[in-house]
């Protein structure tokens, strides 16, 4: 038995399918096709042969609805005793319920570009929440609506759905307004609630009255951490998950009861979310390393006036929806689709496809693939797993010993991938920040061919625990603690580029450049240095005062057109005094990536230094025109305004920096010396109060004691 599992390791995915399809026999299971669909029994044991059926759904307009990381069993309408939905248990009550519905992808991007584009991922090419966009020239939802007459809008709850990723295309109103900052020690979360996002898409759709509409709205509100209003963090103290779901649901009755009550237009309503959450089932604490039911099953409920309400027990997929939806308005889908409508008839002897990527792009760990076909799973991993979710929906039996031939049938089904790894995009460190703040951990593996046993993320999932436990000590400044954890997974992990990157953000989150440096030159020698620490490790040199070595560092990666390795090299340049080179990479980099504001932010920088006062104020501007909460962008147009005579403009300018990063204070000195000259003595000593106290005494002891002199002299 042993040396027949040793024939399931992955050397890559092809030899997992070869092990897998080897001495197979008969079954009359064809590979995945297009248009296939597959998933678990449902608990009542009904066949799709039971499914209601077919129906001619004539409607008007299409309302979307997405909740991010909504697991499936937490909801009234699937059996949780517990949950507090009325609205969408009333909306299933009177809709069409699809039990056995599954996403492709446990991450948010991918899955919603499975939705909107009705193909499996490895077809559009969104493999994860980092490094893809959706490539131009891919038919959506929205371009084939927007094509037909519809007005077209979206409003978007959280960062992962940016327009910078793809997804815009299409919609003729794309609401992004998310609360991003772009400081290096600043974590923002990039999210707003549910309440704001139906306030927002409601006002859109009333303004479009008299037009066909589609109107896509995306509430984030259960994801991670689970930190629900009142009255549901009182009510749910105990489950603040439970808790988020209830608020969520609270949120859509203003969008949902218009049109349970007849009072809007003939709509069909799509309600889903993008993956479910696991909540510790089988280790894993939220979601994306696993593909277990509790983050691959998702609910899914369509609702319209005329169309026959219940149960449908066939299997359903995210890939569905574009079809379903597009027919349900009279169009016809686009040629070629992974997915088919949900009101047709269903189709016998289906088989659908799954995927976990993140823990392999960002940690090295094995790919995640899988079928679903009736009511068994296959899970493609180097200790592979097979389960029968009729009987099993926990999935705790492995039967992959036990049924062989069943698995390398299911095996036989896996598409045959473009190529491995995918292509990842550069990211920007906003990127980063930005899904850092969302608990997405982030990371650059180099690409692998081959995976044993050892690398399969069931042997591993103690570590992922252990790095969202890193990303939570962070997030609340508990630094010791968090790089001593981050050293546990290095000693057991030591080519984990992940871990390194995070042990040096926070030791320089602590103070510890020193600390920082010697971490970022250990992964350096050990080839454990990933893009992203290798241009901290350029920006940490040239605040230490070694710009020569961060240009060492920096330049042999610069022959790409990475805007955001160009802006960390700019900066560097800006550093070691070489500001006409610095001013070269930044305008290449802003020409490459024009609405990166922290790019037009460093040329102001660049500006400032050699007192082209004009240019550093225009390019302040327009940093802050693509992002106003940029600190170092008020604080270089509070420089450049004051260089140019324009005081109190200036002051103003320097607030609000101060106001965006209390722990700047050079912007605190900038400001006290500007208020001082303007007469306004009170703010002054305020200023010069909080720098004596606060500031650094190693960095900034001259002007402390300057502070302290002028601290006396207006009777402070």
């Amino acid at each position: 038995m042993r040396a027949m599992r040793d024939g399931w390791l992955t050397r890559g995915w092809g030899a997992l399918l070869l092990a897998l399809v080897a001495g197979a026999c008969g079954g009359g299971e064809t590979a995945v096709g297009e248009g296939a669909v597959g998933g678990p029994a449902d608990r009542t044991g009904a066949s799709s042969a039971e499914a209601l059926p077919a129906v001619d759904v004539s409607v008007e307009n299409v309302l979307l609805v997405t909740l991010d990381t909504l697991r499936a069993d937490r909801l009234g309408f699937l059996g949780d005793e517990r949950a507090e939905t009325p609205v969408l248990d009333r909306l299933a009550a009177e809709g069409r319920v699809y039990p056995r519905a599954h996403a492709h992808n446990v991450v948010t991007l991918p899955s919603h570009a499975n939705i909107l584009t009705g193909l499996y991922p490895y077809r559009h090419g969104v493999r994860d929440n980092r490094g893809f966009r959706l490539p131009d020239g891919i038919p959506t939802l929205a371009t084939e609506l927007r094509d037909a007459g519809f007005a077209t809008g979206a409003v978007i709850g959280a960062f992962p759905l940016a327009s910078r990723f793809g997804l815009a295309r299409g919609f003729d109103f794309y609401d992004e307004e998310l609360p991003l900052g772009s400081h290096p020690a600043e974590i923002v979360p990039a999210e707003r609630p549910g309440s704001e996002v139906v306030r927002r898409g409601l006002e859109w759709w009333r303004a479009h009255d008299g037009q066909r509409r589609l109107l896509w709205l995306h509430l984030f509100d259960p994801h991670a951490p689970y930190e629900p209003p009142e009255p549901f963090a009182t009510r749910f103290a105990a489950d603040p998950y439970r808790g988020e779901v209830a608020a969520t649901d609270a949120h859509l009755a203003p969008l949902l009861t218009p049109f349970l009550e007849g009072r809007e237009a003939p709509t069909l309503i799509a309600v889903t979310s993008d993956h479910g959450e696991a909540l510790g089932d089988h280790g894993e604490l939220t979601h994306g390393l696993f593909a277990y039911e509790p983050t691959l099953r998702v609910p899914l409920v369509l609702w319209a006036r005329g169309l026959p309400a219940g149960s449908d027990p066939r299997p359903a997929r995210h890939v569905d929806l574009l079809p379903t939806l597009l027919r349900a308005v009279g169009l016809q889908p686009p040629e070629g689709l992974s997915g088919r409508s949900l009101l047709g008839p269903p189709e016998p002897d289906a088989a659908t496809y799954f995927e976990a990527l993140t823990a392999t792009l960002d940690r090295g760990w094995a790919p995640l693939r899988g079928t679903l076909a009736g009511s068994h799973k296959l899970i493609a991993l180097p200790l592979p797993e097979l389960y029968d979710l009729g009987a099993d929906p926990a999935e705790t039996r492995n039967l992959v010993d036990r049924e062989r031939q069943r698995a390398r049938r299911l095996a036989a089904r896996l598409p045959e991938e473009s190529s491995w790894p995918p292509e990842r995009l550069p990211s920007s460190p906003e990127e980063r920040r930005a899904l850092q703040s969302l608990g997405y951990l982030g990371g650059d593996a180099p690409a692998r061919a081959e995976f044993t046993a050892a690398d399969d993320p069931k042997r591993l999932v103690h570590l992922d625990r252990k790095m969202h436990r890193v990303i939570d000590l962070y997030q609340r400044g508990r630094l010791d603690e968090a790089a001593r954890t981050t050293r546990e997974v290095l000693a057991e992990r030591p080519e984990m580029r992940i871990a390194h990157y995070y042990l040096a953000q926070v030791l320089l989150q602590r103070g510890d450049l020193a600390g920082a440096l010697e971490a970022m030159f250990a992964a350096r020698a050990r080839n454990a240095a990933s893009p992203a620490l290798l241009r901290q490790l350029g920006l940490s040199l040239a605040e230490a005062g070694r710009a020569a070595e961060a240009v060492e560092v920096l330049e042999p990666l610069a022959g790409e057109d990475d805007p955001q390795l160009l802006q960390t090299l700019g900066v560097v340049y800006s550093e070691a005094g070489r500001q006409a080179d610095a001013r070269r990479v930044l305008e290449r980099a802003a020409a490459l990536a024009p609405s990166d504001p922290v790019i037009h932010e460093s040329l102001a920088l660049v500006a400032l230094r050699r007192e082209e006062w004009t240019a550093a104020r225009a390019a302040a501007r327009r940093a802050l025109d693509l992002n106003p909460e940029l600190p170092l962008a008020w604080n270089y147009l509070g420089t450049a305004l004051y260089n140019l005579g324009e005081k109190r403009d200036a002051l103003a300018a320097l607030r609000k920096a101060a106001g965006r990063d209390p722990r700047d204070f050079d912007v605190l000195y900038n400001a006290a010396v500007v208020a001082m000259e303007l007469g306004e003595l009170e703010a002054a000593r305020g200023a010069l109060r909080r720098f004596v106290a606060e500031a650094p005494p190693g960095r900034y002891a001259a002007d402390i004691e300057r502070a302290r002199i002028w601290l006396r002299r207006l009777g402070g």
